[in-house]
C-alpha cells in the first residue's frame, strides 16, 4: 500500500534525552526506547469514514511521539495497517450501493490527503489486509496445526458458499498470559468483546471470548483461497499481529491506537503474537492509548452520525495547522470534546505564532526549547508545550526582551520539528 508524502523535519539545536510514555498495562510512565532505535505500531483505519477528528487526534498524538523519539536521536521504524476488508466496510458498501473496493480505495486516498495536510509522518511499513491474505491464511493454518486454533461449523442460515464450511477461532486457553495487556478491564472483557466486534454467543466456541481468525466464505461477501482452512477472509485481530511482526520483529517498542482498541483488539492481537511465536514476551513492550473525542456531548461514532471530518474542515477553508493545534491543545490520553470554541482558540494561537515568527529578532529560544522538550519528555504533554511557545511569542511581540537575531526562525523550525506545526 502506498503512503503519503513525508514532511520535511528541520534540524534544530539541542535534543531530548529520553521520552517517557504512559503504559496502559502497568499504569506507569515508562521509557519508550533504549539504545539507538525505537519501533512503533499504530492501528490504522477501516476505510469507510475517514478521517474524522477522533482518527486525527490519535494519529497526530503518535506522530508527536515519532518526532520526539527522532529528536532523542532514535532511528524510528513506524508500522501501520489498513483494514480494507471487514464487516463494517462491507455493511457501509451495501447500505450506500457502492462497491466495497471502490469505497475502501476512496477513503484510503482521502485519509492520505488528510494526513499530508496535517503534517503526519507516514509509516515506514504500511500494509492492507487484502495484501496480507496469504500471510494470514498461512499463519492461521499453522495455529490449527499447533492446536492453538480450532474450527467451528458454519450454520446453514449464515449462507456459507461451500458445504461443511468452517470458521477458525483462536483458543485463548493456549495463552497463559491472555489478559495481561488490559488486566484492569478483566471484569468487562465479555461485555466489551460483544460491543466491539466479537461474537461471545457463537455456538460451538470453546470459550465465549475466543476470537475469529478466519471467516469462511459467505454469499455476497468477498473471499480468498485459504488453502487447508478453506475459502474465506481474515478475522480482525490477526492482521495487526502479522503486519507488526513482519515489519518490526517479534518484539517492538510501542503499540498505539485509541483506547477503545485496548480490548479486545490489542489484547487479542498481542495474544496471537505469543501463540504464533511461542515467545511469552512477543508484541509491544508498551501499549499506549489515546482518549476518545466527543461532539455535542456524545462520543464521536458512526452510529450516532456526530462526526467532524478533517476534509470537511479543510473544504471550509480551515488551515490544517489550525486543526493540528486544536488537537495538540488536548492531553492525548484523556477523553475530550470537540467544540467550535476550541477551533477558534487554535486560530488565535496560530495567528499569534505567525506574528511572532515573522520578525527578524525575538526572545532567546533556549529556555523555550527546554520547556517544550521537557513537556514532550513527560508523556507527550503537548498542552504545556504549546503554552511555552505562546509565552515566547507574547514576550517577543511585546518587546519585553533584548531581541536575538534569528530567534523567530529557530522557533519556527522547532515547532515544526517537534510539534509538526508549520507556521
Amino acid at each position: 500500500m502506498i503512503t503519503w508524502p513525508a514532511p520535511q523535519i528541520p534540524l534544530i539545536p539541542g535534543a531530548l534525552d529520553t521520552v517517557k510514555l504512559f503504559d496502559s498495562s502497568s499504569k506507569t510512565l515508562v521509557d519508550v526506547a533504549f539504545g539507538d532505535s525505537a519501533s512503533m505500531y499504530v492501528c490504522g483505519i477501516t476505510p469507510y469514514d475517514a478521517t474524522h477528528i477522533g482518527h486525527a487526534a490519535t494519529y497526530v498524538a503518535f506522530d508527536v511521539l515519532n518526532r520526539a523519539l527522532r529528536d532523542a536521536g532514535k532511528t524510528v521504524t513506524y508500522a501501520s495497517n489498513v483494514t480494507d476488508v471487514d464487516d463494517p466496510l462491507l455493511e457501509r458498501a451495501r447500505d450506500t450501493g457502492v462497491d466495497w473496493e471502490d469505497l475502501a480505495a476512496s477513503q484510503v486516498s482521502l485519509f492520505a490527503e488528510d494526513m499530508t495536510a496535517l503534517g503526519v509522518i507516514p509509516p515506514d511499513v504500511y500494509v492492507g489486509v487484502v495484501e496480507s491474505i496469504d500471510r494470514v491464511s498461512d499463519a492461521v493454518q499453522s495455529m490449527v496445526a499447533a492446536g492453538t486454533a480450532y474450527a467451528v461449523p458454519v450454520p446453514d442460515d449464515q449462507d456459507p458458499i461451500f458445504e461443511d464450511a468452517q470458521d477458525i477461532y483462536a483458543d485463548l486457553s493456549s495463552d497463559t498470559r491472555f489478559g495481561s495487556l488490559a488486566p484492569h478491564l478483566r471484569d468487562q472483557h465479555l461485555e466489551l468483546f460483544g460491543e466491539r466486534g466479537g461474537d461471545p454467543d457463537r455456538d460451538g466456541k470453546r470459550s465465549a471470548l475466543d476470537p475469529l481468525l478466519w471467516r469462511a466464505a459467505r454469499k455476497g461477501e468477498p473471499s480468498w483461497d485459504g488453502g487447508a482452512i478453506g475459502e474465506g477472509r481474515p478475522g480482525w485481530h490477526i492482521e495487526c499481529t502479522l503486519i507488526a511482526q513482519d515489519g518490526l520483529g517479534v518484539r517492538y517498542s510501542v503499540l498505539g491506537g485509541g483506547n477503545d482498541l485496548m480490548f479486545p483488539h490489542h489484547e487479542m492481537s498481542t495474544s496471537h503474537a505469543r501463540m504464533l511465536t511461542g515467545d511469552s514476551q512477543a508484541g509491544p513492550r508498551i501499549a499506549s492509548h489515546a482518549g476518545l473525542v466527543a461532539y455535542h456531548g456524545e462520543k464521536m461514532s458512526k452510529s450516532l452520525g456526530n462526526l467532524v471530518f478533517v476534509s470537511a474542515l479543510r473544504e471550509q477553508g480551515v488551515e490544517p495547522m489550525v486543526i493540528r493545534l486544536a488537537l495538540l491543545s488536548q492531553s492525548y490520553r484523556t477523553d475530550w470534546e470537540w467544540t467550535e470554541d476550541l477551533l477558534e482558540l487554535a486560530k488565535v494561537r496560530f495567528q499569534l505564532w505567525l506574528d511572532a515568527f515573522s520578525g527578524n529578532g525575538g526572545a532567546d529560544t533556549a529556555e523555550t526549547l527546554r520547556a517544550v522538550r521537557a513537556a514532550l519528555r513527560n508523556d507527550l504533554d503537548t498542552p504545556s508545550a504549546l503554552r511555552a511557545v505562546d509565552e515566547w511569542a507574547r514576550t517577543t511581540l511585546a518587546g519585553e526582551c533584548e531581541p536575538v537575531e534569528g530567534a523567530p526562525g529557530v522557533m519556527s523550525r522547532a515547532v515544526n520539528a517537534l510539534l509538526g506545526v508549520r507556521v
